[in-house]
C-alpha cells in the first residue's frame, strides 16, 4: 500500500512538517494515533474545516487512528492564530450543544467503530486543572520571549493581545500532552494556522516525557488569488443542511473558478490523482463538466448520494429554459406582506442574495436581477400576489443563482 505520507503530499495537502523523513518513515511502518482538534465556536462545522476531515479519512483509510478532539476547554478561551480581534465568548452550553453538532458531521467522514477512531473533548481534563500546579508543569516549559515571535501573536500585537488568549497556546500543548499520555498520539495535525501552537504540544512533550512526537500541518482552503474559500455574500458555506442546503453547496462548488477546479478535486474528492489531473487540464466550455462532476463528489461526501443527485438535477433542470424545480433554495415568506406589494430590494434582502440595498441598486442597474424570468429594470418594483404562480415565486441573480420564494 502507498504511504499515506506520499498520498497526501501528492494532492497538495502537507504545508509543514515538523520532521519530514521521521513522520514519512512512522506512517509507514505502524498504525499512528493522530489528533485534529475543533474548536465548537458554532452550531456547524464549514468548508474551512473540510480539508481536515478529508486528511483524517485518509488517514484513516491508510490504517491510522484519528482522534477528533472537541474544544470544549480551548473554545472558552478562544484561538488568536488568523484573527485580529478577540473572540466572541460562548457560555458552557453553547459550546455543548455546538459540540453535540460536531460529532453527528464527524461520522460521515470518519468510522468511529470498534475503536477505530475516538472522538474526547478536551474540557475533561482543562476545566478541572488547577493553576498552580498547571504553571508549575506545563507553564514551565514555555518562553515568553519565543511565544512572541510566534505568527498567532505576532499579528495581535498592535490591536492587543489578551493574557487569557496568551494561555491558548499552553493549553492546546497541553492537550498533546495528554492525548500522548492516554491514548500514545504521537502526531498532531492541522491547518497551517496551527503551525506555533502544534510546535509548542511537540516541544512539551519532548520536554516533559523525553519522548518523540510529531506535527504536520495542510493548506488553508484559498482560491488561486490567495482568498479564502466558503465564503458567499450571504455568509459561509455550512456544512448543515439546515444552514446551508444541499442545492446551494452544490452550487457553490459548481460556480468555483476554472482556475480552482484541479486544487479543489485534488483536496476535496477521493477521485485518482489520474482523474483529477485530467478533469483539472479541460478548457473551455469543457471544464464545465470537470466543475460538475466536483460538485456532485463533494455534495455526496458532504450530504449524501441522494441529495447530491437531487442537486446536481436541480441544477440541471434550472439551466432548461422554461423549468423550475422544487430543490432550488427557499425563503419562506408570510403571504400578507404582498397584499399591498413588497419592493424588490426588500425581497431580496429577505432571500439573502444581497448583503446591502446599495448592492441590490448596482445588480438592478447592470441588469442581474431577474423575476420569473424576466428581467428587473425598475429600482422601485413592487413584488405582489399576482407575481406568484402556485404559491411560488423565483428569482435569479446572475446566470447562475436560482432562489424561490414561496407563500406561507
Amino acid at each position: 500500500m502507498k504511504n499515506v505520507y506520499d498520498i497526501l503530499q501528492e494532492r497538495g495537502f502537507i504545508e509543514q512538517v515538523t520532521h519530514e523523513e521521521q513522520v514519512r518513515d512512522l506512517l509507514g511502518k505502524e498504525s499512528v494515533t493522530f489528533y485534529i482538534g475543533f474548536d465548537p465556536t458554532a452550531d456547524s462545522l464549514h468548508v474551512g474545516h473540510f480539508v481536515q476531515l478529508m486528511v483524517m479519512a485518509h488517514m484513516q483509510r491508510a490504517g491510522h487512528r484519528p482522534i477528533a478532539l472537541i474544544g470544549g476547554g480551548t473554545a472558552m478561551v478562544g484561538d488568536p492564530s488568523g484573527r485580529t480581534d478577540m473572540r466572541q465568548m460562548l457560555t458552557q452550553e453553547q459550546i455543548n450543544k455546538n459540540a453535540q453538532a460536531f460529532k453527528k458531521q464527524f461520522s460521515r467522514f470518519i468510522d468511529f467503530s470498534n475503536g477505530k477512531a475516538l472522538m474526547v473533548n478536551n474540557a475533561d481534563w482543562l476545566l478541572h486543572l488547577e493553576y498552580i500546579p498547571f504553571l508549575r508543569e506545563v507553564g514551565v516549559h514555555f518562553s515568553v520571549n519565543r511565544m512572541l515571535t510566534a505568527e498567532c501573536f505576532k499579528s495581535r500585537m498592535e490591536r492587543g493581545l489578551s493574557f487569557l488568549e496568551f494561555n491558548y497556546m499552553l493549553m492546546q500543548s497541553y492537550d498533546f500532552l495528554e492525548l500522548y499520555r492516554k491514548e500514545n498520539c504521537k502526531l498532531q495535525l492541522g491547518g497551517n494556522d496551527q503551525w506555533s501552537n502544534i510546535l509548542g504540544g511537540v516541544e512539551l512533550i519532548r520536554r516533559s516525557e523525553s519522548a518523540s512526537a510529531y506535527g504536520m500541518t495542510f493548506t488553508l482552503l484559498t482560491t488561486s488569488e490567495g482568498k479564502k474559500m466558503g465564503k458567499t455574500q450571504s455568509g459561509a458555506i455550512w456544512l448543515d443542511p439546515e444552514k446551508t442546503s444541499p442545492y446551494e453547496f452544490y452550487q457553490y462548488w459548481r460556480n468555483v473558478d476554472d482556475a480552482d477546479v484541479k486544487k479543489c478535486l485534488a483536496l476535496l474528492t477521493f477521485l485518482p490523482m489520474e482523474e483529477v489531473n485530467r478533469l483539472g487540464s479541460l478548457e473551455g466550455a469543457e471544464i464545465n463538466r470537470a466543475k460538475e462532476i466536483l460538485a456532485y463528489e463533494v455534495t455526496k461526501l458532504v450530504h449524501g448520494k441522494e441529495e447530491a443527485k437531487k442537486a446536481d438535477q436541480a441544477a440541471k433542470s434550472l439551466f432548461a429554459k422554461g423549468k423550475r424545480c422544487s430543490d432550488a433554495p427557499s425563503t419562506e415568506v408570510s403571504k400578507e406582506e404582498f397584499i399591498k406589494g413588497m419592493d424588490i430590494l426588500t425581497l431580496l434582502q429577505k432571500a439573502r442574495l444581497i448583503s446591502s440595498r446599495g448592492e441590490g441598486r448596482r445588480l438592478i442597474q447592470q441588469g442581474g436581477i431577474y423575476i420569473n424570468d424576466e428581467r428587473v429594470n425598475d429600482l422601485n418594483l413592487s413584488i405582489t400576489l399576482e407575481d406568484f404562480h402556485n404559491g411560488t415565486l423565483m428569482i435569479r441573480k446572475g446566470k447562475k443563482v436560482y432562489h424561490q420564494i414561496k407563500l406561507s
